[in-house]
């Protein structure tokens, strides 16, 4: 199972390329994208920071009820976490980030993977929110809008789990599944560890922060897809950009290759159609969007790995 899932993420990335080679004409959208203008590169770059900073700070929020952390700590992980997600397959940084963390901290690797279920699913209602909204404003129908259906069943998935593993102690029989658990003391310490990450979701306050977080970083990606967009000379609204920002966000939660490579183009050739721009200019935005976070987190994730190391807890 550990290595089918790796080669189902390159073959998905592999049928997405193919099928992406066979919509665009690729030499239309090398020339759009030689027409870039270096500032608004730079501006996407700045926004790009700030999501990446915004969401580090909301992660250090999560684990504050488990332990205080510096933000320069998390911040670090994070980044580990990117650059992870940049160079294996099927979404892994999420696993690596939580290893990083937990083996330095002393937080545990299963409690601080916990927070991440709780953050994931937060991320995943706010960008299918944010879809949702776009969506509906800009008219838009077809696989995109379908897409979005499928986020919202899937952030009602989410919740309930979440919602179950907080309270599974208080349904019928678990005192039975808990005692007979306990016979395994490594079964037992694992879920223990991981409930009490899952925890964090039932302080209010903390969720409703880390919802303002989540919305902040996210605004800040829209942000980022409408400088790639002016930059290459092609007109998206605030609507437009958050419904690229959100949509190829959405792709990227199928297991893929190596930094979401192909699905994260696929995305956003089907948005650009869903809002009626040209298949090599939408194509050309979210690959100079897509080079730009590739190249920021992984030299941040270099820099960070080469500066706190890889501890052997983790």
């Amino acid at each position: 199972m550990r290595v089918l899932r790796p080669v189902i993420g390159l073959l998905v990335s592999g049928v997405a390329l193919w099928i992406v080679a066979g919509q665009v004409d690729l030499e239309t959208t090398g020339d759009i994208l030689a027409t870039a203008a270096p500032v608004w590169v730079a501006a996407m770059l700045a926004a790009f920071v700030l999501d990446v900073l915004l969401r580090a700070r909301r992660w250090q929020l999560l684990l504050a009820p488990i332990r205080a952390l510096p933000y320069v700590t998390v911040l670090a992980s994070v980044f580990v976490g990117y650059l992870a997600n940049n160079v294996l397959p099927a979404r892994l940084g999420e696993v690596v980030r939580s290893s990083h963390l937990g083996g330095r901290t002393g937080v545990g690797v299963t409690t601080a993977l916990g927070t991440v279920v709780v953050e994931r699913a937060v991320d995943t209602a706010m960008v299918v929110g944010i879809a949702g909204v776009a969506v509906l404003s800009l008219g838009v129908s077809g696989p995109v809008a379908s897409a979005v259906t499928v986020g919202l069943f899937v952030v009602a998935v989410l919740t309930a789990g979440i919602a179950l593993a907080i309270a599974a102690h208080r349904l019928p029989g678990a005192a039975t599944v808990v005692g007979r658990a306990a016979r395994w003391t490594l079964v037992s310490t694992l879920v223990g560890r991981l409930r009490h990450g899952l925890a964090v979701a039932g302080r209010p306050r903390t969720l409703a922060m880390a919802v303002a977080l989540s919305a902040a970083a996210w605004a800040m990606s829209a942000l980022a897809f409408a400088c790639a967009a002016t930059a290459l000379g092609v007109a998206v609204g605030p609507a437009e950009a958050a419904l690229f920002a959100t949509g190829v966000a959405l792709a990227t939660a199928v297991p893929a290759g190596p930094g979401y490579v192909g699905t994260f183009e696929l995305a956003g050739v089907a948005v650009g159609a869903a809002l009626g721009i040209g298949a090599p200019e939408a194509l050309a935005v979210t690959v100079l969007a897509h080079v730009g976070i590739l190249a920021f987190t992984s030299l941040g994730g270099a820099i960070a790995l080469a500066r706190t190391g890889w501890s052997r807890s983790a």
